[in-house]
């Protein structure tokens, strides 16, 4: 009985140490460490950048940190339901090589880290591996838009209410070639496989994505966000 006790100690001992091994090495992947965007993509990184919403110093400070460039936007107020208190514009004069057309594109601060990340871990990497080039220039259909959900007269007031999402077109590689969500998602070769490799790393970082897949409203863009559900884990992807 006694060395029964030992052994079972021993390994619980033993499995102690390989824990906190893993968690030294990847406290990306730990629910309790605090976000860092300089790490890679870990099981609970789309959990905390949903958790930024609402913590605007904060979430400037990750990208400080990450050596992001960006613009702060001063706030905005349409009415009761809709306006942002801490948007960003990013910029390519930092760590970010992708620019977005037409520019001026402003987000919420989560949206623009969760970008950042898309762009360094999911996008460019997806390019090379299809195209052998990266990604220059990404199109969008905007953020801020103060709406319903799918523009209708009633009903829950839209992310895009608050610059809280954003709806991806298509992308533009070095040298001119365009992909686009509209005209390649279906496709077998390289731009479709492209298309839905991005789409699924964007599951990884955001509340919400949306794309073809989900409805007809969608055929033609990716609609990523970080809706406040996301920091408990409940997240949409399609």
């Amino acid at each position: 009985m006694i060395l029964r006790r030992l052994l079972i100690l021993a390994l619980l001992g033993f499995a102690a140490l390989l824990l906190y091994g893993y968690a030294r090495d990847n406290p990306e992947d730990l629910p309790w460490t605090r976000l860092d965007l300089t790490q890679p993509i870990g099981a609970f990184t789309g959990r905390k950048l949903a958790e930024l919403g609402g913590e605007g110093a904060r979430c400037k400070a990750l990208l400080d940190q990450a050596g992001v460039g960006y613009s702060a936007l001063p706030p905005r107020r349409d009415g009761p339901q809709c306006g942002h208190d801490e948007a960003v514009r990013l910029r390519t004069d930092g760590a970010l090589d992708i620019s977005y057309r037409p520019p001026g594109l402003g987000t919420s601060c989560p949206v623009g880290a969760a970008l950042a990340l898309w762009e360094w871990h999911i996008v460019q990497p997806a390019a090379l591996r299809h195209f052998g080039r990266k990604v220059a220039s990404i199109d969008h259909f905007g953020s801020y838009s103060c709406r319903r959900l799918y523009g209708r007269s009633e009903g829950g007031w839209s992310e895009h209410a608050r610059a809280n999402a954003v709806d991806i077109a298509g992308f533009r590689l070095e040298g001119g070639e365009r992909i686009t969500v509209a005209g390649d998602w279906d496709s077998e070769d390289a731009k479709g496989r492209f298309l839905r490799e991005v789409r699924d790393g964007a599951c990884r970082l955001f509340a919400t994505t949306l794309s073809p897949d989900y409805n007809q409203a969608h055929h033609d863009h990716l609609h990523l966000d970080q809706a406040s559900r996301g920091a408990t884990g409940w997240r949409g992807c399609r």
